[in-house]
């Protein structure tokens, strides 16, 4: 299985909007469940099925990037240097101070139109806006910004139905952590739900679905009919 390379935008997002999706996604490295081995039995099949993620962290210069909570971050790559991606994720910034520099917008443009994956999180999707590859989509948003961004952006078909909107290859999640369930659904559907419980059990998260209810992986109960915790885990 090639492994797939996926890029975020380095800009200032908020940082629980990029580090808890990728960190899913990160859950799954194989030399990561290889090693979870010595500790209890992870199953064969989990692992041989699991994808396999490059991150490249994508800035407009190599230069540190402040993000929320006084993070930075160093790009790993560039907007001209980024290989091809299979993936883009964008996370969400301050929707009334950020601006889209004009290498990051033609890079998502170019992202867009070659058919690849986006993915934007919270506010992320007002700067997807802002390049135009939005326009007659259907997309949601952090829903405090849900109708600034109308005004702002009304070519987009805007909504707050539900946690995320899939309209083509754009995937976008309305907060932080539904961005987070929003790659899992993405998980499950693509690489199934052993492989979806395998990640979030590392991360000790309970995904919920595309309407915030929590039932993506099933319930379990006691033998009093007592609801449980949905993980179980095994030592050697």
């Amino acid at each position: 299985m090639a492994r797939i390379q996926f890029g975020i935008l380095a800009y200032d997002y908020q940082v629980v909007d990029v580090v808890g999706p990728t960190d899913l996604l990160g859950s799954l490295a194989k030399e990561f469940l290889d090693g979870l081995q010595l500790l209890g039995p992870v199953d064969k099949a989990v692992i041989d099925g699991a994808p396999q993620f490059d991150f490249h962290h994508i800035g407009v210069t190599r230069d540190p990037v402040l993000l929320t909570s006084s993070m930075s971050i160093v790009p790993t790559t560039t907007v001209d240097e980024c290989p091809e991606l299979d993936i883009l994720l964008m996370g969400g910034p301050n929707p009334l101070t950020f601006e889209l520099h004009p290498k990051f917008s033609e890079f998502i443009r170019r992202h867009v139109a070659a058919g690849k994956l986006l993915f934007t999180n919270c506010t992320g999707a007002s700067v997807a806006a802002e390049t135009g590859v939005l326009d007659g989509k259907n997309a949601t948003v952090n829903n405090v910004e849900f109708e600034y961004a109308k005004k702002k952006f009304p070519n987009v078909k805007w909504t707050r139905d539900t946690k995320w909107v899939v309209d083509g290859n754009i995937w976008t999640g309305s907060g932080a952590i539904a961005g987070m369930d929003m790659f899992a659904h993405w998980l499950k559907e693509n690489y199934g739900l052993d492989v979806l419980v395998q990640a979030a059990m590392l991360l000790d998260y309970e995904p919920r679905d595309i309407n915030g209810v929590l039932n993506v992986i099933p319930k379990r109960y006691d033998a009093n009919g007592q609801q449980i915790s949905t993980h179980v885990y095994s030592y050697h």
